[in-house]
């Protein structure tokens, strides 16, 4: 929790936003002002400036650098035996439990995944795929342009009913994500099999692309090169057609197979799930890489105001994620963990509704839309000051962001990318220009027609900054004369949030949310106007076109990708169909007894993770 100080700092620097609002409303308020009022106003602001200062000075002692955190864990001793891990998944609601990889949708459930989940490839630092994982692949090239990987599944790979996992397995994860009747967000990672957009459009039975050549080998054709054939672009998940081979494809996201009973291969296997709240997991002996040192693993969602507290009494041993905004106020208090750290693979959002996706499925932008007009997207851009964002409410452990591509992704991502800086007299400047104008004398401004303009602004709940966050934006856009309200007049828990923006909800103009990007940079997954993901129902031609040219065979050839993705990031900055807002750490605590404990993305070693005794080790 914020100590007081914090919390008063936090405060001030709301007023502040307030006074300095009154101060460029427009009116001279010489009428209404009397002496007295006069004298109240500058003791105000004279105490709000003491209590800026202040918060500066604190902010400037806790400014933290990602750079000053480990990935990996040091070990404090040798692992027992046995013994039972405590992890804390921090949301203030509960997870959606559709806990297979071929049909989830939100996070949460793909961090209760992680434990008895695994796909059949792994990549190293840089994400291109590796020879190490649970299959091994090779490419051939053929003389009609096509491209074969055989995929040969290693032969004590099985699921944790004790089947062996198959060829025809990850063949029929192909299928089912191809099927007319799919209903999940992955198309796009299967649709470059030979075949497959034929098999989508319900005109072929089969996926020609597919051939199973034995039991444990798979040949995936695919109609073209293209970079993610070697760099986490593949789908390597497959689906038990055991288990699923019954039940009708519009059906499975639904099925106790994946709700209630659900299996994969990975170190540890499903126990008992309390729905929404927690999950146990038993060690899975027969883990390929060999069985786990830990007997189990008992997982329970934490709310993101008591993870702390969690930590403290030993009640969880680590977390997914930790709110960053908490670490200055419990780093010395916290004496019995680690807090590992790494950029995350994630940033945050503000995204603008352009229009809604038509009954094919494709984004259609809508002219007449709200926010259609670019020029009031880029004023909104340029009112919003993110360096101050992430050092006042983050400590310098989010910070500016600028491009769409991380810079995780270090060959692609453009860093010298020119685009709108925090700067109110430009936003000013744009709108006036645009039309939005006073013109009822109010501070706020109409839209060109001289009709009322009310943006409604949907956020979502969690962790204690999380209102303080969508106040100062909602604050610094009215600065600029912008009338920005919160949907339904307050933050929208996490659910809700997605199933409303996706639902291209009318109440809804713009909203703050956030991408993990996964370890791809190819866009086509959100960016695309086929996109499930692309909220914004943006779509132009251009887009399409550097997109598809990002996947194509020639962008095999890395400097013409690299090309590609800083004229794609260029796009981004010219229609601003969103802004990010913030590049984000990932700081991971972790109880002093873990052992073997690494946050990287490439880290493959859950089995190996130990502890050095029965009771966690307190403060």
């Amino acid at each position: 929790m914020c100590k007081p100080s914090r919390l008063k700092w936090l405060l001030a620097f709301m007023l502040m936003l307030l006074l300095v609002l009154a101060a460029c409303s427009g009116d001279s308020g010489e009428e209404a002002e009397s002496s007295d009022d006069t004298e109240s106003t500058e003791e105000a602001a004279e105490e709000t400036e003491e209590q800026e200062e202040e918060g500066e000075e604190e902010s400037e002692d806790n400014i933290y650098s990602i750079d000053d955190f480990s990935p990996v864990k040091t070990d404090q001793g040798e692992p027992m035996d046995g013994g039972t891990l405590n992890f804390g998944l921090v949301s203030d609601t509960v997870f959606e439990g559709v806990l297979n990889p071929v049909f989830y949708e939100g996070n949460p459930d793909a961090e209760v995944m992680e434990f008895f989940v695994e796909g059949l490839f792994s990549f190293d630092e840089n994400f291109n795929y590796t020879q190490d994982g649970a299959a091994t692949w090779k490419l051939d090239e053929n003389d009609d342009g096509t491209v074969t990987m055989t995929v040969e599944i290693r032969d004590n790979v099985n699921w944790h009913d004790g089947e062996p996992v198959t060829a025809e397995d990850l063949a029929f994860a192909y299928e089912v994500i191809g099927h007319p009747d799919y209903t999940g967000v992955r198309y796009y990672l299967v649709e470059n099999v030979l075949g497959m957009e034929e098999y989508n459009a319900g005109e072929a039975d089969s996926i020609s692309g597919l051939e199973i050549v034995d039991e444990k080998t798979l040949k995936i054709t695919f109609t073209h090169a293209f970079p993610g054939i070697k760099a986490s672009g593949l789908w390597d998940d497959p689906l038990p057609k055991h288990i699923f081979g019954d039940i009708p494809v519009e059906e499975m996201a639904e099925s106790d197979a994946v709700r209630k009973n659900p299996i994969g291969f990975g170190p540890f296997k499903v126990e008992t799930i309390t729905p929404g709240e927690a999950v146990t997991f038993s060690a899975f002996e027969d883990y390929w890489q060999g069985p786990p040192k830990l007997d189990g693993v008992t997982l329970k969602v934490v709310p993101p105001e008591t993870v702390a507290e969690a930590l403290e009494s030993g009640e969880i041993d680590t977390v997914d994620r930790f709110p960053t905004d908490q670490y200055p106020d419990v780093k010395d208090k916290l004496t019995n963990v680690e807090f590992l750290g790494q950029q995350e693979l994630a940033y945050t959002y503000i995204g603008f509704k352009l229009g809604k996706r038509n009954d094919d499925g494709e984004a259609v932008m809508d002219p007449d839309a709200k926010m259609a007009d670019v020029n009031l997207r880029r004023a909104m851009w340029h009112a919003v000051d993110n360096d101050a964002v992430g050092e006042r409410f983050y400590n310098g452990l989010r910070w500016k962001a600028t491009s769409l591509i991380i810079p995780r992704f270090t060959y692609y991502h453009k860093p010298d990318l020119d685009v709108p800086d925090y700067d109110p007299d430009e936003a000013n400047r744009i709108l006036d220009e645009a039309g939005y104008i006073d013109v009822d004398g109010d501070g706020l401004r109409e839209d060109p027609n001289g009709e009322k303009l009310t943006i409604n602004f949907a956020s979502m709940s969690g962790g204690e900054v999380a209102e303080p966050i969508a106040n100062y934006y909602i604050q610094a856009w009215k600065q600029v004369g912008l009338d920005v309200q919160l949907v339904d007049g307050r933050l929208l828990e996490f659910n809700t949030f997605y199933d409303r923006v996706e639902a291209d909800d009318p109440e809804i103009d713009i909203y703050q949310g956030a991408w993990g990007t996964g370890t791809d940079v190819d866009q086509r997954g959100l960016y695309s106007r086929t996109a499930s993901y692309n909220y914004p129902r943006y779509a132009s031609d251009k887009n399409d076109e550097l997109l598809e040219a990002g996947a194509s065979p020639e962008a095999m050839d890395l400097e013409y990708r690299k090309e590609i993705y800083n004229q794609w990031q260029e796009l981004m900055v010219e229609e601003i169909p969103v802004f990010p807002t913030l590049y984000r750490a990932e700081l991971i605590p972790v109880n002093n007894r873990v052992t073997g404990w690494n946050i990287q993305d490439h880290w493959n070693g859950l089995y190996e993770v130990g502890v050095t005794q029965d009771d966690p080790i307190l403060p």
